[in-house]
């Protein structure tokens, strides 16, 4: 349909767009063409402290205040059928009358500025994990959402473009755009940080780097067995070639057992424990000792007595000496 100066494509309702919007899905789908559409349940577009941060920093300023209700419309009717957010850049496709293509440019963060939120969060980060969960501290918080030097954009840092006839910078489709950004920060926080081209490693460094007396320092040893010795669990990631490894110590000798000391049917309070502990040691084996061999000698066998005459008893011998020279 042409547009005149004073003619406007006519809005259709949110069901007809969502409709419309599902339609160029399926069209997309057959011809293979990846979409990546923003997907809002219910009325809240944002849930996380991220998605709710970014929405809330749209709506901070005056200059985008006059388009930002049909933005809402938009993207919680489905319009938005693919957002693509890289390092500066947003990207994506809006249904209204037709589908139109918003494009939108953010400047990086200044380095100054992202070494002063590095020093203001340091010591207030606990994990990656935390952080991309949005549980933080209210003084880190406050730091990363403060008015022009947060880690939010500015109006003076964001460039809109549409292809709708239009004439205003941010018209419904670029609202709805931007809405959907905070809807997909929901799911990937660390988008945001790619879109500002900073790095999330960098500021969880400058946690540790830069925290306080209990964690290291540039330059700074660990104690074996230290609290912090172990980065992967102090950040909650997995790394695999640490920078700072402890030293084991070796292994001290075990102390020799003594024997334990035989029981006595009296014994004093304060030799108790050392009963206990003899009686809870385990007593060693006893090994039973092979038979002693016998010491006795063998007598020598007697020489035999000649047999005596027939018929003649023989004599008992006399108790006392034997004469001599008189045997029988």
């Amino acid at each position: 349909m042409p547009y005149g100066y004073f003619t406007w494509p006519r809005s259709l309702p949110a069901a007809s767009r969502r409709a419309a919007a599902q339609r160029r899905l399926d069209a997309a789908a057959r011809r293979g063409t990846p979409m990546s559409p923003v997907a809002i349940v219910g009325r809240t577009i944002a849930h996380t402290f991220w998605g709710k941060a970014w929405c809330a920093n749209l709506e901070r300023y005056r200059d985008f205040a006059y388009r930002l209700e049909r933005g809402r419309t938009y993207v919680r009717s489905g319009a938005v059928i693919d957002l693509q957010i890289t390092a500066g850049q947003i990207r994506a496709k809006v249904v209204g009358s037709r589908v139109y293509d918003v494009a939108a440019d953010i400047d990086a963060v200044a380095l100054d500025a992202w070494r002063a939120i590095q020093r203001d969060c340091a010591g207030g980060i606990g994990s990656r994990l935390d952080l991309l969960a949005g549980k933080l501290s209210a003084a880190v918080m406050a730091r990363l959402c403060a008015d022009q030097i947060g880690l939010f954009p500015a109006p003076a840092a964001i460039r809109f473009g549409c292809t709708c006839p239009d004439y205003a910078s941010m018209c419904k489709h670029v609202a709805a755009t931007m809405y959907g950004v905070g809807a997909r920060l929901d799911h990937a926080p660390e988008l945001l940080f790619a879109l500002r081209r900073v790095s999330v490693d960098d500021l969880l460094t400058s946690a540790l780097s830069e925290g306080p007396a209990g964690r290291p320092g540039p330059g700074r040893a660990l104690a074996p067995g230290a609290a912090g010795g172990d980065l992967g669990a102090m950040f909650g990631i997995d790394l695999a070639d640490s920078a700072v490894h402890a030293e084991p110590r070796p292994a001290a000798p075990a102390p020799p057992r003594s024997p334990p000391s035989p029981r006595s049917s009296s014994s004093s309070p304060a030799s108790k424990p050392t009963a206990k502990r003899a009686a809870a040691s385990p007593r060693p084996a006893k090994t039973t000792a092979p038979p002693p061999r016998s010491t006795k000698t063998v007598p020598a066998p007697r020489r035999p007595q000649p047999p005596a005459a027939a018929g003649r008893p023989r004599a008992k011998p006399r108790a006392g000496k034997p004469r001599a020279g008189s045997q029988r």
